[in-house]
Formats: C-alpha cells, sequence, structure tokens
C-alpha cells in the first residue's frame, strides 16, 4: 500500500508543473485524497463489507468532490487532477497511468444489476475536463478523451476522441490484441459513413465537372490538335493519403515537443498541433473543385476563340469562401 502511495505521489509531482513538494501534494491534493480513500473503501468493499465501504467513499466525496464508487477497479499511478465533479461508478475499471480531469463522469447508460454498466480504461488514457464516457465499452491504452466530449462508442488504442457525439480525430499505429482489433474496425465502419456523408455533395459536383470537362476536351480535340488544359491531370495522392488517415489503422499521431508527449501524455487530452482529417479532406476536395472549374473555363474560352458560342456558363467556384466555411 505504501508502494502505491509512494508512486502516486511521484506521478503527480511528474504530470502537474504546479506540484512543487511531496509535502504539497500530500496535503493540498484532493485526487490523492480520493485514491487514499478509495484504496481502504475498495478494500472494504472486495471483502464485502459492502455499507462500511460506501460509507467510507461518501465520506470522501464530502471531503474532495470526488464521488469513487468502491466498486470501482482503479490501477497505478492514476492521477486524478483538480477533481472537483468526478464520478466513477461501481463497475469502471481504470488501468495503470491514467490522467483524469475535473467534471469527468465514467458512467453507465443501463440499469441492470450485476451486468458491466461503466467503461474500461485502458493504460495510460487522458480524459479531458468534464468528458462523458457512458456505457461497458473499452477504451484503448494510450487513448485520449477530448474535453467535453461525450463518448458512447469504443475507442481504439492510441486514438483522440473529441466532440458530442465523439469522434475520431487521430489514432496511432500499434500491434493490437484480438480484442482491440475487433474495436477498431467498429470504430472504423463508424468513420467510414462519416466521412463518405460529408464528401458526398463535393464529390457529386467534382463528377459533374468532370463530366463537362470531357465534352469540351472531346469537342476541341474533334477541331484542332491544340493540347488540352485538361492534360496535365490531377495528383489524387494527397486526398487519397488524407482519406487513408481518416481509418483508425492507418492514422498517425503529431509528434509532441516535450518529455510529457514523449510519455503519452498531453494536459487536456488534446494536442494542439493535431489536424482533423475530415477538414483537411474538405480543404482538398474544394481546392480540386476549383481548379476544374479554372480548367473548364479555359476551355469555354478556347473553344468560343474557335468560333463556337458556349451557353449555360455559372460563375466561378469561390473556393475561398468554402474553405473559410469549412475552417468555421
Amino acid at each position: 500500500m505504501f508502494n502505491k502511495l509512494r508512486e502516486n505521489i511521484a506521478c503527480i509531482l511528474e504530470r502537474d508543473p504546479a506540484a512543487r513538494s511531496k509535502l504539497e501534494v500530500i496535503t493540498c491534493y484532493p485526487g490523492f485524497h480520493a485514491m487514499v480513500v478509495h484504496s481502504v473503501a475498495h478494500r472494504l468493499w472486495v471483502a464485502r463489507w459492502f455499507w462500511l465501504g460506501r460509507f467510507i467513499s461518501h465520506l470522501g466525496r464530502i471531503v474532495t468532490g470526488i464521488e469513487i464508487h468502491p466498486g470501482a477497479t482503479i490501477g497505478r499511478r492514476v492521477f486524478i487532477d483538480h477533481g472537483f465533479g468526478v464520478v466513477i461508478g461501481e463497475t469502471a475499471e481504470i488501468g495503470d497511468d491514467c490522467t483524469i480531469y475535473q467534471g469527468v463522469t465514467l458512467g453507465g447508460t443501463r440499469l441492470y444489476k450485476g451486468a458491466k454498466r461503466h467503461p474500461t480504461l485502458g493504460k495510460g488514457v487522458v480524459v479531458g475536463a468534464g468528458a462523458q464516457v457512458l456505457g461497458g465499452f473499452t477504451v484503448g491504452d494510450g487513448a485520449r478523451i477530448g474535453s467535453n466530449a461525450v463518448v458512447v462508442k469504443p475507442v481504439p488504442a492510441g486514438a483522440t476522441a473529441v466532440g458530442n457525439p465523439a469522434r475520431l480525430i487521430e489514432a496511432t499505429p500499434q500491434a493490437a490484441d484480438a480484442t482491440a482489433a475487433h474495436v477498431q474496425e467498429q470504430t472504423a465502419k463508424t468513420n467510414n459513413a462519416h466521412f463518405a456523408h460529408a464528401t458526398n455533395i463535393l464529390q457529386t459536383t467534382l463528377s459533374a465537372q468532370a463530366t463537362h470537362a470531357t465534352e469540351a476536351t472531346n469537342t476541341i480535340q474533334s477541331t484542332s490538335t491544340q493540347l488540352s488544359p485538361c492534360d496535365a491531370g490531377w495528383d489524387a495522392a494527397p486526398l487519397k493519403a488524407l482519406l487513408d488517415r481518416g481509418a483508425p489503422s492507418s492514422s498517425t499521431t503529431a509528434a509532441g515537443d516535450s518529455a510529457n508527449d514523449a510519455a503519452g501524455f498531453t494536459a487536456y487530452a488534446v494536442d494542439p498541433g493535431a489536424g482533423d482529417p475530415l477538414v483537411k479532406v474538405l480543404h482538398e476536395l474544394i481546392n480540386h473543385a476549383a481548379a476544374q472549374d479554372a480548367r473548364i473555363a479555359q476551355l469555354c474560352q478556347t473553344i468560343e476563340a474557335m468560333g463556337s458560342h458556349v451557353s449555360g456558363q455559372t460563375a466561378p467556384l469561390d473556393a475561398q469562401r468554402l474553405n473559410k466555411l469549412v475552417d468555421e
């Protein structure tokens, strides 16, 4: 028990730059106090002293503002920073080296007694302030839950989930076991559906523009030996790379520039330098649509210079305005 206390003190000094001494941690950190109380309450709960375990847990809640059910299983070196408003349910499991910020709920969505109602956090998970992780699923090792995210589905190892409902913005390639592979497969299906829905309108526009460009090019080739501006082609590799980045199995993580980043820890769970693959894909599609629009305009000018009339021309695509809307 004392070894575990020493580990908890050391992990707080390592992860919180505001911690200046062991004495400060022992006397002034409610997260540390909550872990001490829970270790006692959990021992009583396992020994089937249910009422006494709940009562000690309740006293800890009054003192620290952190509610941890004595039935919850918590690993070593778990740091609850600030901690006020944290709620951890009875069947929750928290792995080693996790970090949890204030206002986090590890809750359930079912009311069945004896069932696994609360989430399981793998090793090294970071849960940002105000996040709600609801359900009896698994959050993989090294995953990060952004502040105020509402997570109701499994999160693969190494991924970052943000938003309400939560969606993945990045994941690191890791060797996963069979369970992790199953979770990644389910998450990949959800992400693919989101990408398909978000890009459907732009892809339809691109398809129509490509058809017009082909017709105009055929007209020129039948009347002149002049090369078409569309012969230059478009390199789809950057867009394909971005689309591949959206899948958990092939995503990459932005490298950190500090010792904490190297250890897989980021304050409040989200790396500010991490880009959103969906936004990048939309930018790529918009820029490609603008390039196609410019080529079609050049084809129309060439056709008119040859003496033909082109009707039904529309205003050029305002790529700058569309990119700004995506960023907002």
